[in-house]
C-alpha cells in the first residue's frame, strides 16, 4: 500500500508540472462557471441543480483528458519497464495511478465550493441536495477515471486513449439518456438499458437523494474497470 501511495503522490505532482492538468482545470472551471450562472437566475432553487445536472456531460470530456496519460505515457516513454520490474505489483501500480488521478479530480472540484458561498450570500441554499450532488459527482468521477485508466493501459497513444475513453463514457452515459427520450422504447428495454445508464443512476444525487443501490452501482463498476486494468498490465508484462 505504501508503494501505491508513492505512485499516487508522483501522479498528483505530475499534474502540476504538466500543462494537461492546468488545461483540464481551466476548461472545467469555465464550463461550470457558465452553468452556475443559470443557478443564479430568479426563481431557481438555491441548490446548484443546474450545475450538477450538466457537470456529468462536462466530465465525459474532461476526465479522459486527465486520465489519457496515466499509463499510455509510461508505455510511449519506456518508463513502464523500470516501473514494472521494480518490486511493485500491477495492483499497486493501478491503485496508485487511480488514487493520484482521483486526488487531482477532488482538487478540480474544490474551487466549485465557492459557488456554495455565493449562494449563501444571495440566497438561502438547501445544503442537502448540494451535499448529495457532490457525493454523486465524486462517484461519477471515480468511475470515469477508472474507465480512462483502462483505456490508457491499452495503448501507447494518449490521443487514442482519450478518444476511446470518451467513446465508452458516451455509450454508458449519453446514449441511455438519449434513449430515454425515445417514446417507442419498451418497458423491458428501459429497465435493462436506460435505467442502468450513468446519468439516470446519478440523477437522484442531484435531486438530494442518496440511494445505496446507486452507490453500489458506481463502486462495483469502478472496481470492474480497475480489475480489467490490472489484467491488461499483467498480460503486457510478459510481452
Amino acid at each position: 500500500m505504501n508503494r501505491a501511495l508513492v505512485i499516487a503522490r508522483r501522479e498528483l505532482t505530475g499534474y502540476f508540472i504538466s500543462p494537461v492538468g492546468y488545461v483540464a482545470l481551466m476548461l472545467f472551471l469555465i464550463l461550470t462557471g457558465v452553468l452556475f450562472l443559470r443557478d443564479l437566475e430568479p426563481g431557481k432553487p438555491a441548490a446548484m441543480r443546474t450545475i450538477f445536472d450538466w457537470m456529468v456531460w462536462v466530465l465525459v470530456i474532461v476526465v479522459p483528458v486527465l486520465s489519457m496519460g496515466l499509463l499510455s505515457q509510461e508505455w510511449s516513454s519506456g518508463t513502464i519497464e523500470p516501473l514494472m520490474t521494480a518490486p511493485v505489483g500491477e495492483t499497486e501500480v493501478v491503485l496508485g495511478k487511480f488514487a493520484g488521478g482521483l486526488a487531482f479530480f477532488a482538487i478540480l472540484l474544490a474551487p466549485t465550493l465557492c459557488y456554495v458561498v455565493v449562494l449563501r450570500i444571495f440566497a438561502r441554499p438547501d445544503y442537502g441536495p448540494i451535499f448529495s450532488g457532490y457525493v454523486g459527482i465524486l462517484l461519477v468521477g471515480s468511475l470515469f477515471l477508472a474507465v480512462g485508466l483502462f483505456c490508457s493501459a491499452l495503448t501507447r497513444s494518449q490521443v487514442v486513449a482519450a478518444v476511446s475513453a470518451v467513446a465508452i463514457l458516451f455509450t454508458i452515459t449519453i446514449v441511455p439518456w438519449w434513449a430515454d427520450r425515445i417514446a417507442t422504447l419498451s418497458t423491458a428495454w428501459r429497465r435493462y438499458f436506460v435505467d442502468q445508464g450513468v446519468y439516470n443512476r446519478y440523477a437522484d444525487f442531484s435531486k438530494g437523494i442518496i440511494d445505496t443501490g446507486h452507490i453500489v452501482f458506481f463502486a462495483v463498476l469502478t472496481a470492474v474497470f480497475l480489475f480489467l486494468t490490472v489484467k491488461v498490465l499483467e498480460s503486457r508484462r510478459w510481452k
